[in-house]
This record gives structure tokens, C-alpha cells and sequence, in this order.
């Protein structure tokens, strides 16, 4: 069903009067802009934004979003809380974490992305195993929770199972708390193949990803790709890289050089990869890095509550490099927040202000947006790169009543929802796929979902407090 916008922000930029329309399968076939509103053709109530891709998300995460903000014995060699310290609580969660409380985070995490904006979501899924290390007699029972709640919520979902081996560089054997991550290489293979016959439909694409350097052996991550690409040329395929100081020191000391020259050098990446956080490049990694058309996967809240570093947005952009935004540990379900959070990180980082915006676009809000919407696309191997035709109709209508927003102009209304909603809900209805998922802030199974989500991370956390 077509719909009539005022204002709608297009990969171009903002237009007015713009008709959007989308066949049965929810993709844009048609974005006619300066057109007089049909005669009973409905209007969007606010300004129209593109969906947001959600480049990067551990579901069962956010059962323990919050929980950890609370100082704790150090271990030996640790002198203050870190990532690694943050690690070992993470390993508890992942390793009670049941199938039905799997199910019950995820729909839950995925109704509230939707009302924050995002539309399809990237999951780096590593819990594949049963508790006790074993596999499920249904392998990919870990697997189908998450697209089971993804169809619940009507989010757009690409499946990335994760590669998972060793404990740190050189093979070093997987701990006891990492036996619910640990696959071979032909496992994965197989994860990865039984997913690819369970998704249907535009919405729904299965990828891979590779945990990090130090969790997979390089000759694994060769055997891997070659056998994916063999499968589809096309796939997207995730690793985290260079998160951590620590990790950037142990890569040159186990294989001669900083984790991103690594793979650059040995590895054919290029515009299907996503390069999640790459927080620690030098000036040279950059440079090879962006040539690649691979995307930087930034997770500004995330990388800000584990204490990873701040990424260097203008050198990445001035070296071509494409980027997104994922919620990673979801301590922040808000797209416009993770927006927010990056441009204040690289203002405190370089003393300037609106550094995300450029010559083109001087709307901060604007260009980030339709940055992040870009590479976010291209890193779910999904065509919901915006308002364009042959697009997936994924889109969010700006709540104009918000009293921060209201009485304003498209652009500024759009800016307000970004740096001055007060993090009240600025987002009025979102649409995935033509359908209308949120109406007036909610979701038609939010209460549900809800209490779900409660009783799950109560027994969760009872559960983890035994490990």
C-alpha cells in the first residue's frame, strides 16, 4: 500500500512530498518525490527516516545489560576492571542461557530495537552448544530461537553463526566457561548450511563470522572462507578486530603484525566484510582497511561502557571507508543514541564540533544517518540501504508531537530526535517491510513480550549466579 510523506529523508537527501510505494513483498517499487498526496491515499504523521540496520547484536547480552556496572574482585595481573574483567561475567550468562530464555531476550530486545529506530539486525551468534558443552540433537537449536524471535518481533534478521576455537593467539586450548562457543570449522560449515534452508523470504539472510583472530586459527579462517565462497560469493562475513589495546599487542607478538594489517595482508577482504569495532588502527591499517570496501562496525555505547578506546571517524571517512552502527551488548537500544554517542565521542576526542557532517550534508543527524544506513546495509548482505526503489520498505516516522521536535523544520526535527529528545522515544511508527511494526510508540506484543523477557532474565540470572 503506498503511503504520502511531507518530509522524507532519501539516500540523497531530504525531499518533500514524496510517494512511497512497495509490492507484496514489501520492496520499494517506486520513491516519487514533489508529487500532490493522492486523493485517499494515507499520510505519515511525522517525518519518514530510513530503517536503521543494526550491524552487530549478542542477543542474550542484554539479560545482563546494566549488571555489570558494579566493581568487582580483580584477578591476578588485572589492576582495574576491564573488557577482560566485564568477560568473565558475560561467560556466566552464556553459560545458563537456555533455549526458551534465548528466545524470550531476543523477541523482547528485538520489539525494543524497533522502537528505537533499527529495522533489521546483524546477530554474531556464538552460544551454539548445550550446557554441558555437547551439541543439541537439533544442532542449530540456539540458531532457530533467535529467527523464531526475530519473526515474532518482524525485524529483519542476517544470522552470522561464529567460528569459535581457541582462548587466545597461537591455539591456546578454549576454557571451560567457552565450551557452549567452540565449533570446527566443519561444524560451522554445517551450522551455516542447515540456517541457509530455514530462512525465507527477502527479510531473512544467514552469513558468518569469524570470532576474532585470537579465537581461530588463521589456517581455520582460510579453510572456512574458501568453502563459503564456494557457497556464496556474496556473503556477508563479520570478526570482531583490534577491540582491545591487549589484543592489538598479543596479534604482533603471535603473528608479527597489528591485527587489521593481518588480514588485510592474508585474507581477500572486501566490500562484504564487516570489520567490528577496529577501534586500534594505526594510520597505514586505515588507509588498507577502507581500499578493501569492507565496513567498520562501530558500537559507540557499547565500545564507551567496556572502555575499548574511541574509533577515529574523520580518518576512516577521509580514507573512503564505509561504516555502521551496531547495539552489541545492549546497553543502549536506541539507533539515534548510538549516533549521538559516536559524534560526541569524536568531538571529545578532537576538541571540533560536527564532525559527522561534510560538505554535502551540514545536518549532522542527516549524514550520519544515511552513513550508518548505507554500510549497515552492505554489512547485512541485505538490500535495506534506504528510501530507494528495489529497497526493502523499512522506515521510521518521527514523532512531530514530541515537544522537543515539535513546530520545526524536517531536518532540525530530524536533529532534535538525535541530540535533544531527552532519550524519551522520538520515533512515532516503524514500518519493516511495508508493515507497520510500532504504531504510536508501540509494539502490538510489547506487554508480552515484556514479561517474557522478565521471568526469562530473572532465572537467567538466578542460573548464573551458580556458575
Amino acid at each position: 500500500m503506498p503511503l504520502f510523506a511531507t518530509d522524507a529523508l532519501l539516500p540523497d537527501g531530504w525531499a518533500s512530498d514524496v510517494v512511497l510505494d512497495w509490492d507484496a513483498a514489501g520492496m520499494l517499487r517506486s520513491v516519487a518525490r514533489d508529487m500532490a498526496q493522492p486523493r485517499g491515499m494515507p499520510a505519515a504523521p511525522g517525518p519518514v527516516i530510513p530503517g536503521m540496520p543494526n550491524l552487530h547484536s549478542h542477543a542474550f547480552q542484554r539479560a545482563f545489560a546494566g549488571l555489570t556496572e558494579v566493581r568487582g574482585p580483580i584477578d591476578a595481573g588485572e589492576r582495574e576492571d576491564s573488557f577482560w574483567t566485564w568477560r568473565e561475567r558475560m561467560y556466566a550468562y552464556a553459560l545458563a542461557v537456555t533455549p526458551p530464555m534465548l528466545e524470550a531476550i531476543a523477541t523482547h530486545l528485538y520489539v525494543r530495537m524497533l522502537q528505537g529506530g533499527y529495522t533489521s539486525v546483524c546477530e554474531f551468534h556464538y552460544v551454539h552448544n548445550n550446557v554441558d558443552g555437547r551439541r543439541y540433537a537439533d544442532d542449530a537449536t540456539m540458531s532457530r530461537a533467535l529467527l523464531v524471535a526475530a519473526r515474532r518481533a518482524g525485524i529483519g534478521l542476517t544470522l552470522l553463526p561464529v567460528l569459535y576455537q581457541h582462548n587466545g593467539f597461537g591455539g591456546v586450548a578454549p576454557r571451560a566457561e567457552q565450551r557452549r562457543f567452540v565449533r570446527d570449522v566443519d561444524g560451522v560449515l554445517a551450522l551455516v548450511e542447515a540456517m541457509r534452508y530455514a530462512v525465507a523470504g527477502p527479510r531473512e539472510r544467514v552469513g558468518f563470522a569469524a570470532h576474532s583472530l585470537r579465537a581461530v586459527a588463521p589456517e581455520a579462517l582460510a579453510r572456512a572462507l574458501d568453502a563459503l565462497r564456494a557457497i556464496d560469493a556474496t556473503m556477508p562475513i563479520h570478526v570482531h578486530i583490534a577491540e582491545q589495546r591487549r589484543e592489538v599487542d598479543e596479534c604482533v607478538a603471535a603473528l608479527g603484525q597489528r591485527p587489521v594489517a593481518w588480514l588485510v595482508d592474508h585474507v581477500a577482504v572486501d566490500a562484504h566484510w564487516c570489520l567490528v569495532h577496529a577501534t586500534h588502527m594505526d594510520d597505514a591499517e586505515c588507509a588498507a582497511a577502507a581500499k578493501t570496501g569492507a565496513v567498520a562496525g562501530l558500537c559507540p555505547t557499547t565500545e564507551a561502557n567496556l572502555g575499548d578506546g574511541t574509533f577515529d571517524l574523520a580518518r576512516w571517512r577521509g580514507a573512503g571507508g564505509a561504516w555502521g552502527l551496531g547495539s552489541d551488548s545492549h546497553v543502549c537500544v536506541d539507533a539515534a543514541l548510538e549516533i549521538a554517542m559516536l559524534e560526541y565521542g569524536q568531538r571529545l576526542a578532537s576538541g571540533r564540533r560536527n564532525v559527522g557532517a561534510d560538505r554535502r550534508e551540514p545536518w549532522v543527524a542527516t549524514a550520519m544517518t544515511t552513513a550508518a544506513v548505507a554500510g549497515g546495509a552492505r554489512a547485512s548482505g541485505r538490500d535495506v540501504g534506504g528510501l530507494a526503489v528495489g529497497a526493502s520498505a523499512d522506515f521510521a516516522v518521527l514523532d512531530d508531537r514530541h515537544p522537543a521536535l515539535a513546530g520545526l523544520e524536517a531536518p532540525a526535527i530530524h536533529s532534535a530526535a538525535v541530540f535533544a529528545s531527552d532519550r524519551a522515544n522520538a520515533i512515532r511508527d516503524v514500518y519493516v517491510g511495508g508493515e507497520r511494526r510500532i504504531h504510536d510508540g508501540r509494539h502490538s506484543m510489547q506487554d508480552a513480550a515484556d514479561a517474557a523477557f522478565i521471568g526469562a532474565r530473572r532465572a537467567l540470572a538466578t542460573a548464573a549466579e551458580r556458575q
